[in-house]
């Protein structure tokens, strides 16, 4: 089966087709006006081969998608409901959803979703201590994002490691402008940093990650609106709001020049990175494995080695070279440690096909 999936990016559509793991042709559309999207879409799509199947990545699958699902009108108008909680995201795909139909009108599509993969946390973890019938209401929970992206990272750290990921108990740092950490044990994903949106958790390129409820209700209450406030926190925030950019190579370049504020933003970076790793491993009763994924995750190797430097009493230790020769999938981890370091490509294409043949081919 030809499966065509289709990533939706800030930036651009990410276009693999694959036939199982093999990877035929891969393509980016630059994001821009609908109009000018969909002609660049067609005119990819017509390069490529029909293919039998496509699938669309989702942030948000809400509480009803615990897994993929093929899209009909009925699970179309769902999305579209669950936009609201992923304003960042979740309007990317279904513009692209609807130029696929249009372009592709007798291809099955199946939506594949980030927060599958946490859809079976713990009560403990899930569970967000706020009135009961708000929770009922609004269907409160910590959902946890990035799961094509951490289901990935854990099923190729088994391949690496020659281990069934069942066995291990990891921690895998999907850090790239979005960032999320997930901890895993027996498989499944027990507890993760981003909660009810994606903007909860680690400090991001434009996310601020955890903040003081009371902080945000106090300017609320001082003059700052609601959509000053959402606006904010989606776009003007984390790295952006500290060193007045998301790109970390920029950030450690003007902080090693002695720009103080790019200093300060690294350092609050891997203060929240390094403090949240530690309780994702409360969560597991321990470490086996850390696995580094993202964009910054998969090329930065100051960020890795810093974060195995600070937390080296969990029995983390990378070899120097190997961190920095680390290229594509890699095991960095210095002889002897107690505990693996890996760093793994982001593939979330692989995990959307297999998703879709999970629907398509059960």
């Amino acid at each position: 089966m030809r499966v065509l999936t289709v990533n939706p990016g800030s930036s651009s559509l990410k276009l693999s087709l694959l036939e199982e793991e093999k990877l035929l042709e891969r393509a980016q559309v630059p994001t821009g006006s609908a109009e000018e999207e969909a002609r660049a879409l067609a005119e990819t799509l017509r390069r490529m081969p029909v293919p039998d199947a496509v699938g669309l990545r989702f942030v948000h699958g809400g509480p009803g998608y615990r897994g993929p699902v093929l899209i009909d009108e009925a699970v179309t108008e769902r999305l579209h409901e669950l936009a609201d909680l992923a304003p960042l995201h979740q309007p990317l795909s279904l513009r692209a959803l609807k130029e696929v139909r249009r372009l592709l009108p007798h291809v099955p599509a199946v939506a594949c979703f980030d927060t599958a993969f946490h859809a079976e946390l713990p009560e403990a973890a899930a569970t967000f201590p706020l009135p009961a019938e708000w929770r009922e209401r609004f269907g409160l929970r910590r959902y946890g994002f990035h799961g094509l992206s951490h289901a990935h990272a854990v099923r190729r750290a088994g391949q690496l490691l020659s281990a069934d990921p069942a066995a291990l108990r990891l921690v895998v740092c999907h850090l790239g402008a979005g960032a999320s950490l997930a901890a895993v044990a027996g498989g499944r994903s027990v507890d993760t940093t981003m909660g009810f949106t994606s903007a909860d958790g680690l400090v991001m390129a434009t996310r601020p990650g955890s903040l003081d409820p009371g902080l945000l209700t106090w300017l609320l209450r001082h003059g700052v609106t609601g959509e000053e406030l959402a606006e904010a926190v989606v776009h003007r925030s984390g790295l952006t709001a500290l060193a007045g950019t998301g790109d970390m190579r920029r950030i450690e370049q003007r902080a090693a020049e002695g720009d103080d504020r790019a200093r300060l933003a690294l350092e609050v970076y891997l203060h929240r990175l390094c403090a949240l790793i530690a309780a994702m491993t409360a969560a597991l009763g321990g470490l086996d494995v850390l696995v580094f994924t993202g964009g910054v995750g998969e090329h930065d190797a100051h960020v890795r080695r810093q974060v195995t430097e600070r937390l080296g009493y969990l029995g983390l230790e990378v070899d120097e070279r190997a961190n920095e020769a680390a290229h594509g999938d890699a095991e960095i981890t210095r002889p002897g440690a107690a505990v693996r370091t890996l760093v793994v490509t982001s593939r979330e294409d692989l995990e959307i096909a297999a998703g879709v043949r999970r629907v398509l081919l059960s």
